[in-house]
């Protein structure tokens, strides 16, 4: 059984809060821009003075913020956190820096599932939560009988096999949409590429309640992650239930995934872009990765949600379309130092 220092706990501890100020400001601020800019312009002075002073000499402003914008900044921000952390998670279990959900393929399970009780005509919640989290789960289980054959994780085999489970995802959704009502195509679309603008404040609390207790249990086990990174034998010697650890891990990250995939759409590689930047910055220790991820996760998908509102002169683009091009770069440049 692992001896921990009480000092070196201490550091740890110190060095966890001086991350969280730091990346708490940040989310402060990227929220406060989610909140001021969009298409209805305002100088950010008066959505200052609107927010924290109670300003509502312009009413219509004051519902723009509320009732718009803020239940869209707060579902960005949660789906950035669950996917940067899924990503995390999935990158100490395989001990590869090129695995996250959407890559995997797990992302477009759940989406596969979320279609199907679209199409059959259930609610949002809890149907088509549970057809998505039955869907990540399917793929999850065809990801690790593809890449092993038995019980333990490869982490290059598992890569390869969640490639190909992707791109098959891919194919499925197609042959979904194909048969889907010309009238619900263009909606089912734009969900896919991912998609904020329905967002509402019950939508927010319902995606809360699936998503904090999980990441509870993901920092709960943050030191295990630790062990895992230097082998599962290691890991083993030094008092981690290898085979328990791993199942509660991939479980918890494929439900927060699902549950952010049906009700946000598929936005990839975020869980590629923010685990990386983190761990260049601040170093290996999930202790620290895990708040990092959570809150600068939130922070950089509240700015390409920014961005999507942003830059087209009227209307908005998916989300999953900023996040894609931001990520696709970084991954090829993962792939080709991997190979040197």
């Amino acid at each position: 059984m692992e001896m921990r220092d009480p000092s070196t706990e201490k550091s740890i501890v110190l060095r966890i809060f001086w991350v969280c100020l730091v990346l708490v400001v940040f989310l402060a601020a990227s929220m406060f821009l989610g909140l001021g800019i969009g298409s209805t312009s305002r100088d950010l002075t008066g959505v200052w003075n609107l927010i924290f002073s109670g300003d509502s000499g312009d009413s219509t402003m004051a519902a723009i913020i509320w009732r718009i914008r803020f239940p869209r900044v707060l579902m960005a921000m949660m789906a950035g956190a669950v996917l940067s952390t899924g990503g995390l998670v999935f990158q100490a279990l395989l001990r590869n820096p090129l695995a996250e959900p959407y890559i995997l393929g797990i992302s477009g399970g759940s989406a596969i599932g979320a279609i199907i009780g679209i199409i059959l005509g259930l609610s949002r919640f809890p149907g088509v939560g549970i057809t998505a989290f039955a869907g990540a789960m399917v793929t999850l289980v065809l990801v690790v009988i593809m890449s092993t054959g038995n019980a333990s994780l490869k982490k290059d085999s598992m890569l390869l096999s969640g490639v190909v489970v992707n791109a098959f995802c891919s194919a499925v959704i197609m042959f979904l949409i194909s048969l889907t009502q010309n009238n619900k195509i263009h909606s089912i679309m734009f969900w896919l590429m991912g998609d904020l603008s329905s967002s509402d404040l019950d939508q927010a609390a319902i995606l809360a309640l699936c998503i904090v207790p999980c990441f509870a249990v993901i920092f709960v086990l943050s030191h295990a992650m630790n062990l895992l990174l230097m082998g599962r034998e290691m890991a083993h010697s030094m008092g981690v239930n290898v085979g328990t650890v791993t199942g509660v891990l991939l479980v918890t990250s494929s439900f927060m995934v699902s549950a952010t995939v049906c009700h946000c759409g598929l936005m990839g590689f975020v869980g590629l872009v923010v685990p990386h930047i983190f761990r260049l910055a601040l170093g290996p220790d999930h202790r620290v990765l895990v708040p990092a991820c959570i809150l600068g996760g939130g922070s950089y998908m509240v700015m390409c949600d920014l961005l999507a509102r942003w830059i087209p002169r009227q209307g908005e683009i998916p989300v999953g379309v900023i996040t894609a091009m931001i990520g696709a770069p970084l991954f090829i440049m993962l792939l080709k130092r991997g190979k040197n």
